[in-house]
């Protein structure tokens, strides 16, 4: 069985290894890098924090289903975009698939996702205005 996981954790990404934050994530990214680690966090059910500065492609940790943010981090919103840096609708979606009602009504309402400028929201916010739930304190 030991070698069984010592194979996994040297297959397994590094950042995927971050304790169950977006230690390593903060900065965005390719998809490919942030949809194992959502998909591994929801099939184990386990707590994942998102902390500090989150932007971009960091955002799609909102859909895991144990997700917790703490006050004090920042989430950074914008649309996707190709490898050219053309927006992307198709890319778009996936990302607003990862949040919740009332983030995605917010960021669709106010056209956070049509362009490639970052629009920062305040973990307190996350909490207070579209109910995610808040980091217990460790």
């Amino acid at each position: 069985m030991r070698p069984v996981i010592a194979l996994l954790l040297v297959l397994m990404p590094a950042s995927a290894l971050a304790a169950g934050s977006n230690a390593g994530f903060g900065m965005g990214g390719r998809y490919a890098s942030f949809d194992p680690v959502v998909a591994q966090y929801n099939q184990s059910g386990e707590l994942f924090r998102i902390e500090g500065h989150c932007q971009s492609s960091c955002t799609l940790f909102l859909g895991i289903r144990n997700v917790c943010v703490e006050r004090s981090a920042t989430l950074l919103f914008h649309a996707a975009h190709d490898r050219s840096r053309n927006v992307s609708p198709l890319l778009t979606v996936h990302m607003l698939d990862a949040y919740n009602g009332r983030l995605r009504a917010y960021l669709t309402a106010n056209r956070h996702m049509d362009t490639l400028e970052f629009h920062p929201i305040s973990g307190a916010d996350m909490i207070r205005k579209f109910g995610y739930r808040e980091c217990p304190k460790r």
